[in-house]
């Protein structure tokens, strides 16, 4: 790792702003998911979160699916440079991976790793540096939520005669469709390859399936996680209780996803400089969603939007799988 990295900070994430969807959070009893990977503290727990539960680091048939991902995506490319834009690149491992089997084809690679958190983006450039020299990579810490202009971003950053190969593991369920398709679909140009994953609900009764997947989400690391943006905010554990549930959103739409949730035993107050926050007992403050999707709502969300399922690899547990798509 160089003694310098040149990172670029869009405005979605100048303190202004952050302080802003920080308050919005509280005011709507709502978590912006990015909140949760504010620091290097919580950088760090979720890390270790992946590393010890993720399938794709657990599995050897997740991981497997990856791979055949990979591939393709790899063998689709045909042009000499490749651009990979990671969005919401976490630690950076998948896409590492991903630039390896480029550069072993032969093809000269070019990085940006993208994520809200800089402490993921800097960790994401270390993973890739054993790959990408110092001169091809971009980092760029940005709101994919809110950037609305990061298709031009992105496209300043551009690679002349290079192929854009878009990555998006892990993200989407763990955003209001309606805020993210449209924002990705416009990142997607004609000629480009978007490949992302989606945690889906296994099996043929996907109402039970979602409600089957609940445990794998109440466990010691992600309460961990979930806890350090409430401690931070000077939220005493004994506060109290998390509490998991499933929920249809929006109701009657079918689509079902897992939620979390910190309800108050104890009243408590936050202070954020001048704007205070008073939690009543019996209130609940939501902290966490993550959508379950199956391969045909996968497809269909995507199409809604101008995007292509060209080629899609699920696992045999059927709780995850990998889409290559393309602009229609």
């Amino acid at each position: 790792m160089p003694t310098v990295v040149n990172v670029a900070i869009h405005s979605s994430q100048f303190p202004e702003n952050v302080r802003r969807d920080l308050l919005d959070s509280l005011r709507a009893r709502q978590v912006n998911h990015k909140f949760h990977y504010d620091n290097i503290k919580q950088t760090q727990k979720w890390l270790l979160l992946h590393a010890t539960l993720s399938p794709s680091r657990t599995d050897p048939d997740c991981a497997a699916a990856y791979e055949r991902g990979f591939m393709a995506a790899a063998c689709r490319i045909k042009t000499m440079r490749v651009h990979l834009a990671g969005l919401g690149c976490g630690g950076g491992q998948k896409d590492t991976r991903l630039l390896t089997l480029l550069q072993m084809a032969g093809r000269e690679v070019f990085y940006t790793p993208a994520d809200v958190s800089i402490a993921m983006v800097l960790e994401a450039v270390r993973i890739a540096r054993s790959v990408v020299p110092a001169e091809n990579c971009f980092p760029l810490v940005c709101d994919l939520a809110s950037a609305s202009d990061l298709p031009s971003v992105l496209d300043e950053r551009s690679i002349p005669d290079a192929a854009r190969l878009i990555t998006f593991f892990g993200m989407i369920p763990n955003f209001e469709p309606e805020v993210i398709l449209p924002r990705l679909a416009a990142l997607v140009r004609p000629g480009d390859c978007l490949l992302l994953s989606a945690n889906l609900a296994p099996g043929p009764d996907y109402a039970a399936s979602a409600q089957s997947i609940l445990p794998l989400y109440d466990n010691v690391l992600t309460r961990d996680w979930l806890m350090a943006f409430l401690l931070d905010l000077g939220v005493a554990a004994n506060d109290g209780e998390l509490r998991f549930r499933v929920e249809e959103v929006p109701a009657g739409s079918g689509l079902r996803r897992v939620a979390v949730f910190f309800h108050f035993l104890h009243p408590r107050s936050i202070e954020i400089d001048a704007h205070r926050f008073e939690f009543r007992a019996g209130e609940s403050l939501r902290l966490f969603f993550s959508y379950r999707h199956t391969p045909a709502l996968v497809g269909t969300m995507l199409g809604r939007h101008g995007l292509r399922v060209l080629d899609q690899w699920v696992t045999r547990s059927g709780e995850e799988g990998v889409f290559l798509i393309s602009r229609d």
